[in-house]
Order: C-alpha cells, then structure tokens, then sequence
C-alpha cells in the first residue's frame, strides 16, 4: 500500500451544472473508484461516514477513489432526478477520470440510494472496452423502504461483475429481506452484520475488514 495523499475537492461538470467531488488517491494510482453516497432528500452526501469508509477502503487498494455530490448537494447543480440524471452525472465523472488517469481497472461503491445508482451504472458499463472490476453494495436500497415512501425498482448485477453486498441485521431503513429477495434469484451471496443500523453506527470497521479481506487491490488482474 502506497502513501495516502490529502483529499482533494473539485468541480466537474455535468447534465445539470457542476458536480462537487471529493478525491482520496494513493501516490501510486492503479485503479479509479466511484463511490456513492446515500439518498440527497434525506440528508445523503459525499461526507457520510459509510461513503467516507468506502472511499477510504478502496484508496487503500491502490485505487483513486471519487466521492460525488449528487444534484442538489453541497456545491453540486440541479435538481433530485430519481436516479435518471443522476447516473448520466455519475458516467460522465467516470469519463473525467478515464480522462486524467487512463483506462485503469474501474470499481463501483455505493451506500443505499448510492448502491442503486451503481447497479444501474454497472448495467450501462458491463460491456464496455473497461468494464468495472469490482461493486460493492452497502445498506443496498432495494423493493419499497421502511417509509412507504420509497420504492427501488433495482437492476440485477452483471455477472461477469464480482460484487459483495453487506447488509444490517436490523436496518430499519431498508428491511434485509428486500436486499434477499433481490439477490435470491442472482444467487449472490450477502454478507450480514449482526446487530446493524442502516448507517451501521459503530460497525464501520467490520465494512472496512470485509472489503480488505474480499477485495483484491487495483494491481490485480482477474
């Protein structure tokens, strides 16, 4: 593992005006992470402590790691799209990176609504020249939320796309049996935290385990 350099903001651009990114890279680049934060109308941004974790996860595998603001958040332009917008904002921040650090191994990380969004990225980019190597789902947002208010209607995973999914046994937000019942028929395995919140307070260490026990560093091929 390569020194970690300090976190760097900018500005892209996108559909709707610019997007603030936060940026967590090693001195030694060998892979490019997205990471997505959780749902922008109920207090999601690129500073939530699961992004942060994910980002930080991934930095220390050797990838540069991007922290997006969806539309509407911190610095980031336009409105709350449902997703639509949202995933033509999160494929251009990927084009802007391919365009800074080369056609590197490319990984996706997203936290609930984050997790959403990602699953349709993937989706886009499963048959593409670089397809994305990795995709991690935390707290996956899945069938209708605990609110009512709410409902995913979310895309299967790629299979040529290795994923780990990490769930709360007690997510009050999205029920663990919304996140079964989506990855039942994908056979995909979900590994899940015993005692959990949503925003898994005080688990945070067991994501970061997970993901360096599961995740092979940028470096390797598969």
């Amino acid at each position: 593992m390569t020194r970690p350099l300090p976190t760097e903001s900018a500005l892209l651009r996108g559909g709707a005006g610019a997007i603030e990114v936060l940026i967590d890279a090693p001195e030694t680049v060998r892979g490019v992470a997205l990471v997505c934060h959780p749902h922008p109308l109920f207090g999601g941004a690129n500073t939530n402590k699961v992004a942060h974790t994910l980002a930080r996860s991934y930095r220390d595998l050797g990838y540069a790691a991007i922290r997006p603001n969806f539309r509407g958040v911190g610095k980031s332009e336009g409105e709350h799209d449902h997703g639509n917008g949202e995933t033509e904002d999160m494929l251009s921040v990927i084009a802007w990176a391919q365009s800074r650090w080369g056609s590197l191994p490319l990984a996706l990380g997203g936290f609930s609504f984050g997790g959403f969004i990602q699953t349709r990225i993937a989706n886009r980019l499963a048959e593409d020249i670089n397809p994305p190597r990795q995709l991690i789902l935390v707290g996956m947002a899945a069938g209708v939320a605990a609110d009512g208010a709410r409902s995913y209607d979310t895309p299967a995973v790629p299979k040529s796309i290795p994923t780990l999914i990490i769930h709360g046994e007690q997510d009050d937000t999205v029920a663990l049996g919304n996140v079964l019942d989506w990855a039942r028929p994908q056979e995909l395995p979900v590994i899940v935290i015993p005692g959990a919140d949503h925003f898994f307070h005080g688990k945070l260490h067991l994501i970061r385990d997970l993901i360096a026990r599961n995740v092979a560093p940028a470096a390797a091929r598969p």
